[in-house]
């Protein structure tokens, strides 16, 4: 008799990988194909579409004044790739990657040599990605094997795609405060801002307006408040910790994050936060800060700008005979084509580092080392955030109780900074840190990897401790300094053929005693509140992690000490804009976001009164 014979089931296609991208790609290529430098003119280009593009974008276009961005990466479908509702199991990887991509972890950022994609590990990999590539973005940041850096380790974050890192950042909205203007005057290191807080309070309002942000009114320095819409809330876990700390004369305050929780009158685009969390993966609603619905789409509704994808920029193009610039030179990513594009003004809002690779490639007989770059100051006193001390434990109010829902929402609370503010004075370090996390019980029991046994006992203490857990992660700030850079290498370049950045950067004494200061901090606070089973991290995270760069193009008022001046531009080149945080002198504890917002509107206001002044 014969056996009966099945056909083996075809493997389910996994929905998470096989995104249909055709149409953007297909609309992309068609735009970069019809954009031209004859398909002008524009009155001013835009160099980068995120936080600092996007808003630039926005201001100009709204304005009237005829605006071209130059996008490296692609467009954005929004509705398919912020795959905000899906749900684990709709994924067959569990949200990994594809087989053919690799991102890379803390130890190789550390140990393996620079440039990361060279390395004979990476070999079988078609893409190699920062730490920061996931199932949800990986087709948004970059290759780096396409798009290396050597040097020191730095865990340098990009993504090339309309909106940048705007579709997945921390929404973190935390303002600069005077602490960070006039941070010399604190504590006499190094320089303050020739502005102050003062003269930006005004635009961090409007952005709250113009885009959302919800918080609570703290009346704290370190923090300034903001116009702010309903907050989250602290859940159960949360309060016992807040209560704790109380004691000790430390704060915990809900996070405040770019996300409009009542909702906006100005943008159709965005509808009001739904408390759904997964906020990282992009928001489908757009009730985050996303700069292409907040931003390049207003904008684009006025007719006044126009968007061309593929566009890698080599280089700001000099007149020398006025000593301003003409345009810029571009690469399309596809086709290598070389373009040069003109307007009476350009501004550049690729990102720190972007932008700084842009300047120092834009060499001419005037300037043989990078645009304005007389004095030697372009691309150092880079700054950013350390990282990587955590403190983590169960509050034992919470073990056992019923669990609520406690992560919908889009940011969680944080422990603002409390060194060397006021009468606080610490001998050991200058300047401070803050703290960012939460508790509760989270769409998936993280704290199940740490917990032993099997079986029905295992699920049984994962179940018990599931509303328990907090944990925090502290954010503290890298001194700016002459000596930590980044400049071009002179044999390696890009996919492009464009020379790379060559970092020489590390973290210095101030920082390592700074990260001892906060791990005893945190574990001083976990122990005040009675936690159990604390763990404390003590090892700082590889530099470049927070994704907070600032400062390697620094203003101030003396040519000979800085590189732009108030209103962020080259010294003496009165028609180049710098509308990242390229120009910051000092960063804080902050997240940057909200800061590069505020201060592109201040930029742009400018632009827009000498333009009609007839002065650019």
């Amino acid at each position: 008799m014969q056996a009966n014979r099945t056909t083996p089931a075809r493997p389910q296609p996994d929905l998470s990988l096989d995104i249909d991208l055709s149409a953007v790609l297909a609309e992309s290529q068609a735009m970069s194909k019809k954009i031209t430098p004859d398909a002008g003119p524009w009155d001013v280009i835009v160099v980068g579409s995120g936080a600092a593009g996007g808003m630039a974008a926005f201001q100009l276009a709204t304005s009237g004044i005829k605006v071209l961005v130059l996008e490296a990466g692609r467009m954005l479908d929004g509705q398919k790739e912020y795959r905000t509702m899906e749900w684990p199991y709709q994924s067959l990887r569990r949200q990994r990657m594809p087989p053919d991509m690799r991102g890379l972890n803390v130890a190789e950022y550390n140990f393996v040599d620079r440039p990361y994609g060279n390395h004979p590990q990476f070999e079988k990999y078609r893409k190699l990605t920062s730490y920061a590539g996931n199932s949800f973005t990986r087709n948004w940041v970059v290759n780096e094997k396409e798009n290396p850096t050597t040097g020191t380790p730095y865990a340098w974050v990009r993504a090339r795609i309309l909106g940048g890192k705007t579709n997945f950042w921390g929404r973190g909205a935390l303002r600069y405060g005077p602490y960070e203007f006039k941070a010399r005057s604190h504590d006499g290191y190094d320089a303050d801002w020739p502005i102050g807080y003062e003269d930006v309070k005004g635009y961090y309002d409007k952005v709250d307006v113009l885009l959302g942000c919800s918080g609570t009114t703290e009346g704290l320095d370190q923090v300034p408040d903001g116009v702010f819409q309903t907050p989250s809330k602290l859940n159960c876990t949360e309060t016992v910790f807040r209560a704790g700390i109380a004691k000790m004369g430390r704060r915990l305050i809900p996070g405040r994050a770019g996300v409009t929780t009542d909702g906006l009158l100005n943008n159709k685009y965005r509808q009001r936060c739904m408390r759904r969390g997964r906020c990282g993966r992009g928001c489908d609603l757009n009730a985050s800060f996303h700069s292409p619905a907040a931003l390049i789409a207003p904008a684009r509704d006025t007719g006044n700008l126009t968007v061309r994808p593929y566009s890698v920029v080599r280089e700001v193009l000099l007149d020398e005979g006025t000593n301003k610039a003409r345009g810029v030179r571009v690469v399309d990513s596809l086709t290598k084509e070389v373009m040069d594009f003109t307007a009476r003004v350009v501004v550049l809002g690729a990102g720190t580092l972007d932008t700084t690779r842009i300047l120092l490639n834009s060499k001419s007989g005037r300037y043989p080392h990078g645009l304005g770059n007389t004095n030697d100051v372009l691309g150092r006193y880079l700054s950013e955030h350390i990282m990587g001390v955590r403190g983590s434990g169960f509050i034992p109010q919470r073990i056992g109780k019923t669990p609520t829902v406690d992560d919908a929402r889009p940011v969680g609370p944080y422990i603002p900074r409390f060194r060397n503010i006021g009468q606080d004075k610490n001998p050991n370090f200058l300047r401070g840190y803050h703290f960012q996390g939460g508790g509760g019980a989270g769409e998936y029991p993280n704290h199940a990897h740490g917990t032993p046994g099997f079986g029905s006992a295992f699920k049984s203490s994962v179940r018990k401790y599931y509303p328990a857990p907090i944990a925090f992660g502290g954010f503290g700030e890298v001194l700016p300094r002459w000596e930590n850079r980044v400049l071009l290498d002179p044999e390696v370049t890009d996919a492009w053929g464009i020379p790379v950045l060559k970092f020489d950067y590390r973290f210095g004494d101030n920082e390592k005693k700074m990260v001892a200061d906060m791990a005893d901090s945190i574990e001083e606070m976990f122990r005040a509140v009675g936690a159990e089973d604390i763990q404390v991290g003590k090892e700082p995270l590889p530099e470049g992690w927070s994704i907070h760069e600032v400062g390697t193009a620094r203003m101030g008022t003396d040519p000979k000490t800085s590189y732009s001046d108030s209103w962020c531009r080259p010294h003496g080149i009165a028609n180049v804009f710098l509308a990242d945080a390229s120009p910051y002198v000092s960063g804080g504890t902050q997240n940057t976001t909200w800061t590069i917002l505020a201060m592109c509107w201040r930029t742009m206001d400018f632009v827009k009164e000498q333009m009609r002044a007839g002065n650019l």
